[in-house]
């Protein structure tokens, strides 16, 4: 029998899926689901990290406000008997916001530095890789997560600071406490994930944490003024970025602080930190576009 020609109508088609409404469901082929920005793959990264430590608030959230009002309760009960007053306040209500900061940016460099650290310990780091995300949108998410971490353990301090003996938290300039908070949040964690990057293990992780961010963020002028100094430490004082964090957010609830008592004083510390972000995460970008110590 002569061959048949096949009927129009068992052609094979590459057919669009259309609902009920006779909407397409898919694109078509060749059309481009993701443009610019992957909005959808960067807003599931961030509440993926998010959810993560939320799971276990106790120890990410409520675990530091505890621990925060240790310290309040012992500085104060060690040098604030007497009446003593620091900047006009009394040194409770001196070293209350500069607790506060810097609870929120330990723990915005506890949360990133565990991030990729874990993916490269557990073998999981293809979860970080193989998503359709480019380079700033997984920044973006990390550093997002850490820095919500950091505003929520910020204002759990606060509320249980509220309720301290001796304690005055008065809002002198919003934008100090929002811009130096922030600031500092978004600093600690891209040094977190420079360190969840170059790290191999927890006790390199660790070794960051005890010999440089605790160093760094006890000798910040949290507990004192750096006027009681030798001229000597005054500068290096000067030269950490920790010490415009503590000071400018403290400027914003008091008003005053060891960087100045005006606006225009406490800027260049504002403008220094919001330049030194933007090295920072430069440097972290070039090395995760890289694949620096993720990909073999």
């Amino acid at each position: 029998m002569a061959d048949q020609p096949i009927p129009a109508a068992r052609h094979t088609e590459t057919r669009t899926p259309i609902t009920a409404r006779g909407q397409n469901v898919f694109p078509a082929q060749g059309v481009p689901v993701i443009h610019r920005v992957n909005r959808l793959g960067l807003w599931s990264l961030y509440v993926k990290e998010v959810r993560r430590f939320f799971k276990v608030q106790t120890q990410t959230i409520w675990a530091p406000a505890v621990t925060t009002l240790l310290y309040l309760m012992i500085f104060t009960v060690a040098m604030g008997q007497g009446g003593r007053q620091v900047l006009g306040v009394s040194f409770a209500s001196f070293i209350a916001p500069g607790l506060i900061v810097m609870g929120m940016v330990n723990n915005a460099f506890a949360n990133s530095s565990f991030n990729l650290l874990v993916g490269k310990i557990q073998g999981t780091i293809v979860d970080y890789l193989m998503p359709p995300l480019s380079t700033g949108e997984l920044m973006l998410g990390l550093i997002g997560a850490a820095v919500t971490r950091a505003v929520l353990v910020g204002f759990a301090i606060t509320a249980a600071m509220a309720f301290w003996p001796g304690v005055t938290l008065t809002v002198h300039h919003p934008w100090a406490i929002a811009w130096f908070g922030l600031m500092g949040s978004v600093l600690l964690a891209v040094m977190g994930l420079f360190t969840s990057l170059w790290a191999e293990k927890f006790d390199h992780a660790a070794l960051v944490t005890n010999f440089v961010i605790t160093p760094l963020t006890m000798l910040s002028g949290t507990f004192y003024v750096i006027d009681n100094l030798h001229p000597a430490f005054q500068a290096i004082s000067r030269g950490n970025p920790f010490f415009y964090v503590i000071s400018g957010f403290r400027f914003g609830f008091l008003g005053q602080s060891d960087i100045g008592s005006t606006n225009a004083a406490v800027m260049g510390g504002a403008a220094y930190l919001g330049v030194l972000n933007v090295v920072l995460a430069l440097g972290l970008y070039a090395l995760l576009r890289s694949g620096w110590k993720l990909k073999s």
